[in-house]
């Protein structure tokens, strides 16, 4: 019984394993980026917030590993 629930977690697991991902945008990389720019120094978190600009911006060499 327990070889047959492993067996059915592992099949379960490779199938799953194939789906393919959503590609994430810069929409994404901004949020995820000026979420890590909170601060008390509005100063920093302004400069912070600009190079999350720069970093996600449509100009950014962003390596896509969606294969």
């Amino acid at each position: 019984m327990m070889r047959k629930i492993l067996v059915a977690v592992l099949i379960v697991s490779m199938v799953a394993s194939h789906f393919e991902n959503v590609a994430s945008d810069a929409s994404d990389c901004n949020d995820a980026c000026t979420t890590g720019c909170v601060q008390s120094n509005t100063r920093l978190m302004r400069r912070c917030e600009i190079k999350c600009g720069i970093r996600c911006g449509p100009d950014s060499e962003v390596e896509d590993h969606t294969g």
